[in-house]
């Protein structure tokens, strides 16, 4: 009997599938091994030779590279067997209950002359190959991040398929919105048996109805008058219990008299937005939305209003991650924030705007407006420099934010773990804001369905210390609102 046939065991059903992983899957996610249920799992020998080959340095990559090297070598010292395959059951926490098998011979399988054999690839289609052959009865499928890698195997008559286990949503069209449009009719259908009270400035109502378990915590609730952005009524939800809902009436931060530093909201979203930026209440805020919909402006605008005027916050820390969009420009020289000032622009052109004479200016900082004059603008640049500090990614482990107004800008680009990371920073008294459009994602094998800001909004939705919303309507120029229609 050949090795290979001695390999294959299975004492569960002949219909379980094989899975051949690539590497990039196990870089890309270190726990991939438990995540394919009764089914078997095939390590080629080159997945684990370029494991070892990205096993050194700092970066996310080489450091999931040394977590899947040390699960594999827990696994093999207490493994009598390697070719019968490890089972899986006892080290998944019952969560796989296949066979991990490696390759435990010199494989050869016949490949079209243009591919070389000694491209990793290329071998790792031959295990394949080889495989499919071996067991007829049972499917074959590679597992890999890499569109052509998967391009390649089908073209080669073998089964492929990307990696979906991390990803949170198979649609990113069905991620959480955080508001949700009432029909006509809610009060008829709602509105028996309403309580209402006033406490604090605001309105509260307790109804009951159909939609009231589907109702979330901090979900925004509005009904629209006609078909225009005019809102006849728009609400927070504060408390599901029961089958009841409490819904809690917003400030409204459309009109001038609320406006937050010179700042007011231009559409309904951006009203809801600045309701959970200013909300002392909530902890966590996450704002999607495309090129200038007011994300960030919206949200400095908060933060300096809470630690200037209302010393609610310490200071403002801005940080992203530095994910370049064309060519890297190498080696910048200066300290952290200098290093960081580059990847700021956004902070910098925001900071402008507040600075300026027609938007900017507050009673803490003094008025650009009021005093006049290039002079007064860099003197408030200045003040409010000194409240905002920039920090880098690479230096956030093992720190605690105590009453910080944390900003994480483009957090689309990172991963589950790198925003966990962040999060899990924030001290008492800390407010946490991420910022990102998961139309706009740099970092290479994340997508909209497994990039860590959706993973946070579909986590969080519902907590009573977060919120979430998505500011649909551009409001930078008419130029760039076509542009994101057209282009």
């Amino acid at each position: 009997m050949p090795a290979a046939d001695k390999n294959f065991k299975p004492s569960k059903a002949a219909h379980s599938k094989i899975f051949v992983l690539d590497t990039n899957v196990l870089m890309h996610d270190p726990s991939s091994l438990f995540r394919f249920e009764e089914h078997d799992v095939f390590l080629p020998i080159m997945t684990l030779e370029e494991l070892d080959n990205h096993k050194k340095g700092m970066s996310e990559i080489a450091r999931n590279a040394r977590q899947v090297s040390r699960a594999l070598d827990e696994m093999l010292a207490v493994s009598e067997e390697i070719d019968a395959g490890i089972p899986l059951r006892e080290f998944s926490h019952a969560l796989a209950s296949g066979r991990l098998f490696l390759q435990t011979e010199a494989i050869h399988a016949d490949l079209p002359p243009a591919l070389p054999t000694a491209k990793y690839d290329n071998q790792i289609l031959a295990v394949v190959i080889h495989l499919q052959r071996r067991h007829a009865r049972r499917q074959v499928i590679l597992v890999s991040k890499d569109i052509n890698m998967r391009i390649k195997a089908r073209a080669l008559g073998l089964a492929a398929e990307d990696y979906f286990n991390d990803q949170v949503l198979e649609d990113s069209d069905l991620l959480y919105s955080g508001c949700r449009a009432l029909s006509a009719d809610f009060w008829e259908r709602h509105g028996q048996g309403m309580e209402s009270w006033n406490a604090e400035g605001k309105t509260f109502y307790r109804i009951a109805g159909p939609l009231c378990p589907e109702f979330l915590l901090n979900e925004f609730v509005y009904l629209a008058r006609g078909t225009g952005e005019d809102t006849e009524f728009s609400a927070r939800v504060k408390e599901t219990a029961g089958g009841k809902a409490t819904l809690e009436t917003l400030t409204d931060y459309t009109h001038m008299k609320h406006a937050v530093w010179g700042i007011h909201a231009r559409n309904r979203e951006q009203n809801f937005a600045l309701n959970l930026l200013m909300n002392p209440e909530i902890d966590f805020v996450t704002l999607l939305g495309q090129a200038g919909t007011g994300k960030t402006l919206l949200t400095l605008a908060a933060g300096l209003t809470q630690v200037h005027e209302m010393r609610r916050y310490a200071e403002i820390i801005v940080t992203r991650v530095t994910v370049p969009v064309g060519e890297d420009i190498g080696f910048l020289p200066g300290s952290e924030e200098e290093k960081m000032t580059p990847w700021m622009g956004a902070l910098e052109d925001n900071l402008e705007v507040l600075c300026s004479s027609e938007e900017g200016g507050s009673e803490a900082s003094g008025s650009a407006g009021h005093y006049g004059g290039e002079w007064s603008k860099a003197a408030t640049q200045d003040l409010l420099r000194s409240r905002i500090k920039i920090k880098s990614l690479n230096f956030m482990r093992g720190r605690t934010f105590l009453k910080k107004f944390l900003i994480i800008d483009e957090a689309q680009n990172l991963t589950p773990k790198q925003i966990k990371t962040l999060i899990t920073r924030a001290g008492p008294g800390t407010k946490v804001v991420c910022l990102g459009n998961i139309a706009q994602i740099d970092t290479p094998y994340l997508t909209e369905g497994s990039s860590g800001l959706t993973y946070v909004v579909d986590r969080f939705k519902g907590w009573p210390h977060s919120g979430h919303i998505t500011l649909q309507r551009g409001e930078r120029s008419r130029l760039a609102d076509h542009a994101a229609e057209v282009l």
